[in-house]
This record gives structure tokens, C-alpha cells and sequence, in this order.
């Protein structure tokens, strides 16, 4: 027996966090499982409804240790495919909630739809009674005292604002993925970067500019400063190892400036040291 939650959540953000306290919390009332039914890849990939505008938040496997670190007791990935998409509200309630999973109850967000028609949440909430599972309604105001959604965090992200997107996903927005060789321009000016092959293409890209960054790689943790534009190339302070072909993982503190084009390079690295110099100022503020 199980109460479950369904639905993609990408970001696993603050809004689904709540979601997934009220899961935890109400199966634990019951005695029983607390359930996460989620799927992979996202539904507009599948149907080609603007899946070439998408961009993620998450990355399958980010998505699934989000999810496992909130105490929950089970996630399950389904595929999702063209089939898949067929199902109506009540047959996925009936055939998947029910009677695959074992689900005594269903919690719904405030804007959870579920299934091909595409119900709202009071609608399902009807048709998961006429079923005889117990529904448990999530609220739609997280800790921040707004709706937050997955949608208002790619557009803090396309905006630059990461300190927004942080506040609303609970963690620092981050990439990953294998350095590879660049044009080595930097190591000329003695700032080297690392140049980052993303491992999920469609993992969204913040706005173009410089960041201070949280940069991961070989199980140590090190600052850097990370520019966006064609490419993604990231100083990594204090650091002069060779890391071609290894995985980094690089979290977006705080954007610092534009990208801005240099006449020359003693000027690019002129503004690279005031660039150094302020992300380190502010990590001392923050210490």
C-alpha cells in the first residue's frame, strides 16, 4: 500500500519539495509507503510539441537523487512514450496508481494533470474518489510565499539571475559534463579554463556573461569564475592540474558582468584579475 505523487518534476524545486513533505508526512499517518511516480524523457520530447524550445532543469539522474535525498521511500521512473501518452486521467489512476503501484491515496499538486485529457486537479481529484483512493491536496504557496514552477525558474536562468533560481530550486543551478580541449587562449594570460562538453544537450544554458562558480572535480571542491557564451570555459581558482577528459560539475553562485569583447589581450587580462579579484572579495564576505 502506498500514497503516491505523480508528475515530471524537473528542478525539484521548492513547490515540489513541499509536494514531497506532505507525500512523506501523510504516508507515515498511514503506515504506509511514500510513492514518487515520475517520468523520463520529458512528454514534449515523445510528442514533438516545441520539444526543439525545451530545455531541463535536470538531468535524469539529477532528477532521481533530488528526489531519493527528500526521505522518500520509493522512486520509480517510467519511460514515457507515445503509448504511455494515450492513457486518460482514470485509466493512469486505475491501471498505474491502483493497480500497479498498489496506491491507497494520491496527492495532487496545485496544478497537477494527469493524463492525455488533461484534467484539472478538482476533476481528478472526482474521478480518483470514484476510484476509491483517497486524495491529499497539496498547497500551491512554497516557503518563499509564491507558486513556484519550473517554468519561473528557466526564465531566471535565461535572465542571469541565478541567485533567484538558487533561492527557488534550494540548490545552486549547476552543469555537468567532460572537459575538453579549447583554443587554450586563456592558459596564454595565465588563466587557463576548462571547457565544458555538456553530458545532457538539453540541459538549460543560463544567460551569456561571467559568474562566480562552485566547481566539483575528483571528489574535491574548488571556487572558479565560469564565462558563458559559445562555449562554457571556467578558471578554476588555485588550481593548475590537467583535467582533459574528466567529468567537472560547475554550480552558478552569482552572475558578475556581460560577456564583453576585448580590443586586445593584455585588456582581457587586465579585466580577468578585477574579474578574480571580485568574485574573491565576495567569497570572503561570505565566509
Amino acid at each position: 500500500m502506498a500514497v503516491i505523487a505523480t508528475g515530471f518534476f524537473d528542478g525539484v524545486h521548492i513547490g515540489h519539495r513541499l509536494v514531497i513533505e506532505t507525500l512523506v508526512s501523510e504516508a507515515r499517518k498511514r503506515g504506509e509507503e511514500s510513492l514518487v511516480l515520475t517520468f523520463w524523457p520529458h512528454p514534449r520530447i515523445v510528442l514533438q510539441d516545441d520539444a526543439m524550445e525545451l530545455r531541463l532543469l535536470n538531468t535524469a539522474a539529477e532528477k532521481l537523487s533530488l528526489l531519493k535525498g527528500l526521505g522518500i521511500d520509493r522512486v520509480e521512473q517510467m519511460e514515457f512514450t507515445k503509448e504511455f501518452s494515450m492513457m486518460n486521467t482514470e485509466q493512469y489512476l486505475r491501471e498505474i496508481v491502483k493497480e500497479k503501484y498498489g496506491g491507497t491515496a494520491i496527492l495532487l499538486g496545485y496544478d497537477n494533470r494527469i493524463g492525455h485529457d488533461s484534467l484539472n486537479p478538482v476533476q481528478t481529484a472526482e474521478i480518483a474518489a470514484s476510484l476509491g483512493l483517497d486524495v491529499i491536496r497539496a498547497d500551491k504557496v512554497s516557503a518563499v510565499g509564491i507558486a513556484v514552477s519550473s517554468t519561473k525558474i528557466r526564465t531566471a536562468l535565461k535572465n542571469g539571475d541565478v541567485e533567484t533560481a538558487s533561492e527557488y530550486l534550494c540548490y545552486d543551478y549547476s552543469l555537468s559534463g567532460i572537459v575538453v580541449h579549447g583554443k587554450k587562449l586563456g592558459r596564454t594570460i595565465g588563466f587557463p579554463t576548462a571547457n565544458l562538453e555538456l553530458d545532457e544537450p538539453l540541459k538549460l544554458i543560463p544567460a551569456i556573461g561571467v559568474y562566480l562558480s562552485r566547481v566539483q572535480v575528483g571528489g574535491r571542491s574548488f571556487y572558479g569564475m565560469t564565462n558563458v557564451g559559445p562555449t562554457i570555459e571556467t578558471h578554476i581558482f588555485d588550481f593548475d592540474e590537467e583535467i582533459y577528459g574528466e567529468t567537472i560539475h560547475v554550480s552558478f553562485v552569482k552572475r558578475i558582468r556581460d560577456e564583453i569583447g576585448f580590443p586586445t589581450l593584455e585588456d582581457l587580462k587586465a579585466q580577468l584579475h578585477k574579474d578574480e579579484d571580485y568574485c574573491k572579495k565576495l567569497l570572503s564576505l561570505h565566509k
